[in-house]
């Protein structure tokens, strides 16, 4: 569970977030919204990169923002990023290994981690593939994995279905929709498919301004008028 408190970051006299109240329960939930509206900047306050000017956000009661980036994957958070993290260099297996190098307790527990986390995504047959040779999907499903390693608590997704075919998307899904009864995490999960999102998401947060718009089901936040004219343009 998230909670968030009045929350306000500033950008010299930019408020990407203002006084924003929120808490996200939901095994999967989503954060929508026009861009600019403030997601991938809530996103980097959860992860530690930018910090607010005022309010709290706590994680399971955990004060995140008294912690270091590095003590809040301890605790259990992990990200993706719209740009995929993929060293060209290593095999896909070794990206992932070089997370669980660092969550993990013991070396035979990081194989162990990395070896369900990169069943899980359906690398097993490109484990050995260099990371320049990965196609997008492939690209995408790494970093997903690297998410799994070391007993995630909470997963913020910016946009994994970003470039993806329809059939990529439907495997996206599944995978989603699986991962918190697999791995006992909370997905956060920021994309612009409406769909995707109408599809895996119990709640849906909606910003608009830096400010809340919406919070609820799913389904009856995107039938939303309002939320129909921010974000999907139309009434």
């Amino acid at each position: 569970m998230i909670r968030i408190e009045n929350l306000t970051v500033t950008f010299g006299g930019v408020r990407p977030l203002d006084n924003l109240d929120a808490e996200l329960t939901a095994p999967i939930a989503g954060l929508i919204g026009p861009n600019g509206a403030g997601k991938t900047t809530l996103l980097n306050v959860l992860s530690g990169f930018v910090r607010p000017v005022s309010g709290t956000v706590a994680l399971d009661h955990i004060d995140l923002l008294a912690l270091s980036p590095i003590r809040r994957v301890a605790a259990g958070l992990r990200r993706t990023f719209q740009q995929e993290l993929v060293v060209d260099d290593l095999t896909l297996w070794e990206n992932v290994q070089a997370i669980a190098d660092h969550v993990s307790h013991s070396r035979r527990g990081g194989e162990q981690d990395v070896e369900r986390a990169i069943a899980f995504v359906g690398l097993q047959r490109q484990r050995h593939l260099p990371g320049r040779r990965a196609n997008l999907f492939e690209r995408r499903m790494v970093e997903i994995a690297k998410t799994l390693v070391g007993r995630p608590k909470v997963i913020l997704m910016d946009e994994p279905g970003a470039g993806l075919n329809e059939s990529e998307t439907d495997r996206l899904r599944q995978l989603l929709l699986a991962i918190p009864a697999e791995f006992d995490a909370q997905l956060v999960l920021i994309d612009h498919d409406a769909d995707l999102i109408a599809s895996v998401c119990a709640e849906t947060l909606v910003l608009d301004f830096g400010k809340r718009l919406a919070l609820g089901a799913t389904r009856a936040v995107l039938d939303d008028p309002h939320v129909r004219r921010a974000y999907l343009g139309n009434a």
